[in-house]
């Protein structure tokens, strides 16, 4: 398995069409899913600060549809998605689709496991086929979701 550290997250390939992503928060379990799940929150960390992130619909239920779009100097770019599964505060499982290359679905299971008052969250993300796992690793994702993740610990130690 190949690991490696993006800032304070580290990344790891667990299997040929898999991506596992985890960072440690300074936060109660309770308190970061609160921000993960809350519509109001998603456009302060989701996504890299040079845009600007809409939520356009997040229906936080199993069968419930989200759509987040980002907007930017290089353009707009809309990512959208089922909830599969929903279980507060330990587990969130969704489809994820990037508008701009439809067709190319994985599914994300995030679990939050409470650390005595921090919380680890686990980010897998499971594709159809190597070549859209390979896909993401090159477009520079792992640099997105490690400065999403540092968006998020300023807000939560904004809360703590």
């Amino acid at each position: 398995m190949t690991e490696r550290t993006v800032g304070a997250m580290t990344l790891s390939l667990p299997s040929d069409r898999e991506i596992l992503m985890t960072r440690v928060f300074d936060a109660p379990r309770e308190l970061v899913w609160g921000v993960m799940s809350d519509p109001a929150q998603i456009p302060n960390w989701w996504g890299p600060a040079r845009y600007t992130t809409t939520v356009a619909t997040m229906d936080l239920r199993p069968g419930g549809s989200w759509r987040f779009v980002h907007a930017g100097p290089d353009g707009e770019f809309g990512f959208h998605g089922e909830y599969r599964e929903i279980v507060p505060p330990e587990r969130l499982v969704y489809t994820f689709e990037f508008e701009g290359m439809p067709g190319h679905v994985l599914v994300d299971t995030i679990t939050l496991e409470d650390l005595d008052g921090k919380t680890r969250v686990t980010a897998r993300s499971t594709f159809d086929t190597v070549e859209d796992r390979d896909g993401m690793l090159n477009s520079g994702m792992e640099t997105g979701a490690a400065e999403s993740y540092d968006r998020l610990a300023a807000i939560l130690a904004t809360l703590v």
